[in-house]
């Protein structure tokens, strides 16, 4: 985790209170600030203490010293595929078949767990936050902020694409709005009811066969199993999901992948997209997507 955030003071904002400077600019909470004015020089401008009562002056550099944190998860040596990594973000294309957190079942064979070695052979612990979190059985993206700023300031920003593999024949592009609840009676399984919490997932069909429909999904909200349940909902529930109605003939996970993420890095202000490619246990769920997938720009 990086010691310290440093945010040059834009003309703009030249005089403005120090508080609405650290809340709007630096995007932090107030949680976070009154914490910062716990540490000894938590926040500075220069090298004096900048207090929540004072005014920002442009062209200054405004410092924040973020707290010790402890790792806390199990250190495990493994490979990790990674597609972006700088002080404050580490973003990593997860395979299927792997949790992301450890669980009773699941302790030590979770990405949290090769993280964590990652951190500690680098010499900068940070403590894990995955700010989205995939199903053990979807691979694909996920977004690790290294401290607890990063981790509020790109909570709702990222932009998310995932691609799937339906069962049946899709014709258009749609929108499936319809709320979703835990299953009566179950512990897993999600279902669309009147009573649900909102849910909105966008598809855009990218190649249809007779028997398969491969495409890309944006979700609106982040229910948990909001795609596959929607999909479902729909008739075509995703290849290799046999939770939802899929079947396993094909594919032996749910043929889901979280393949595009594009976000405003909170500290350089920048504009990131990282992609990860289409597995190949996805790829050769029929010939013709195959096709369409190594001949066609998807992400």
């Amino acid at each position: 985790m990086p010691e310290k955030l440093i945010f040059t003071v834009p003309k703009e904002y030249d005089g403005v209170n120090a508080q609405n400077f650290l809340r709007s600019y630096c995007g932090l909470s107030s949680r976070m600030i009154t914490r910062l004015k716990r540490e000894k020089d938590g926040i500075l401008m220069g090298e004096k203490i900048l207090r929540t009562i004072d005014t920002v002056t442009a062209g200054k550099n405004v410092i924040i010293s973020l707290p010790d944190e402890k790792i806390g998860i199990e250190p495990v040596k493994g490979n990790l595929d990674i597609l972006f990594e700088d002080d404050y973000i580490l973003i990593l294309n997860k395979p299927h078949s792997m949790p992301v957190h450890p669980v009773k079942q699941h302790q030590s064979d979770t990405l949290a767990n090769l993280v964590a070695y990652h951190s500690q052979k680098s010499g900068k612990e940070f403590t894990f936050r995955a700010i989205n979190r995939l199903d053990k059985d979807t691979s694909g993206i996920v977004f690790v902020a290294k401290d607890r700023y990063t981790a509020n300031a790109v909570k709702f920003a990222l932009n998310k694409t995932y691609i799937a593999v339906c069962t049946g024949k899709i014709t258009q592009d749609g929108t499936v709005d319809q709320p979703i609840a835990l299953k009566k009676d179950s512990k897993m399984v999600r279902e669309v009811t009147a009573d649900g919490s909102p849910a909105v997932t966008h598809y855009k069909v990218l190649k249809a066969t007779d028997s398969d429909t491969l495409v890309s999904l944006v979700l609106e909200t982040g229910r948990t199993h909001q795609i596959r349940c929607h999909m479902a909902y729909l008739g075509h529930p995703l290849e290799g999901d046999d939770l939802y109605g899929g079947s396993l003939e094909k594919i032996q996970r749910q043929a889901l992948h979280c393949g595009k993420l594009e976000f405003i890095h909170p500290i350089t202000k920048k504009s990131i997209c990282v992609v990860a490619p289409i597995p190949e246990d996805m790829e050769n769920i029929s010939e013709e997507i195959k096709n369409y997938i190594t001949s066609s720009k998807i992400l």
